[in-house]
């Protein structure tokens, strides 16, 4: 080889590592699957700003909602290039809804997971001004009018839908289920009278602090911090709590060095005072997990949901 040549490929393999380390050096892609408005995208867009100054590139989010949270998802799994550049938020419903129907991707084998971020308080409400007070008000009410009761949720699969077919379960009432593609859809359609009461995560909390709706129930272990005088469905008998993790994933097969980067600066928005202050406006929860830890929760978790799936009925034939 003539030396010229050998030095030309002796500076091309020197430059590498280099080039190599330059992650990231354009924007980041952030599937958000559910519609804009809605409580993780209020999230994951604060987020996203947060994090785009430990990251040094811009964080897009792209909202991709439907089928319960699952087309996004699904879109990562099934079109997105392994080099960190396309990522979702992940979150309970793709362990539940793969028991329910067939999807074309698993949860586990086709992702790579990166971060546990947090996690939803799950609560009952219904406009300010309906004849509900409180939670047996509205059950009362079912009972009587047996699939009447209309309640809208983020999508059939999704944990505010299945809380309700538990509460039905367990009260022996039944509702009528109008799922949504998210809760900023469910909350027009709430303040339109379009349906009597909405199952969701805290997304309603700004319709509750302005007087527009009326907070009957909460599903977390204990009351919330910016709601205390309303009840948990435990203390009102029911013998059921609803916690809801999520977190960011990337399509299976990322490199290590990569996740790394990600998790890292992930971490450190996570921690950020101005994310601590969404989380806290939202009333959700700090949820951290660790690359390896977050994978291994999916694996469980996707076995464990599947005793929820059939308990409630809901199992694929």
């Amino acid at each position: 080889m003539h030396s010229r040549a050998r030095t030309l490929a002796l500076g091309l393999f020197l430059a590498l590592p280099a080039m190599a380390q330059e992650f990231p050096s354009r924007p980041i892609t952030l599937i958000c699957p559910w519609p804009a408005g809605g409580s993780t995208d209020t999230h994951l867009r604060r987020f996203a700003e947060i994090a785009a100054k430990y990251l040094g590139q811009p964080i897009l989010i792209e909202n991709r909602p439907g089928a319960g949270g699952t087309v996004g998802p699904g879109h990562l799994a099934q079109t997105a290039k392994p080099d960190g550049y396309s990522l979702s938020q992940m979150h309970m419903g793709a362990f539940r809804i793969p028991h329910m129907q067939k999807l074309a991707w698993d949860p586990v084998r086709d992702f790579t997971y990166v971060i546990g971020l947090s996690g939803y308080t799950f609560g009952v409400v219904v406009k300010s001004d309906s004849p509900f007070k409180t939670f047996s008000d509205l059950l009362d009410y079912a009972r009587a009018n047996p699939g009447k009761l209309s309640y809208g949720s983020t999508g059939t699969g999704t944990s505010p839908h299945l809380l309700m077919e538990e509460v039905s379960m367990k009260t022996g009432v039944q509702f009528l289920h109008v799922p949504f593609k998210g809760n900023a859809d469910s909350t027009q359609a709430l303040l339109g009278d379009h349906i009597m009461a909405q199952s969701d995560s805290s997304g309603w909390g700004r319709f509750v602090d302005a007087g527009q709706f009326r907070l009957l129930v909460t599903f977390g272990s204990r009351r919330t911090k910016h709601w205390p005088s309303v009840p948990t469905a435990n203390e009102l008998g029911l013998d059921m709590v609803y916690s809801s993790p999520y977190g960011i994933v990337g399509p299976r097969g990322m490199e290590p060095r990569v996740v790394k980067i990600l998790h890292d600066g992930f971490k450190k928005a996570l921690e950020d005072p101005e994310d601590l202050k969404v989380l806290d406006q939202l009333d959700q929860e700090l949820w951290y997990q660790s690359s390896e830890d977050y994978a291994r929760y999916a694996r469980e978790t996707l076995r464990k949901e599947r005793a929820l799936i059939e308990r409630l009925g809901l199992l694929a034939k």
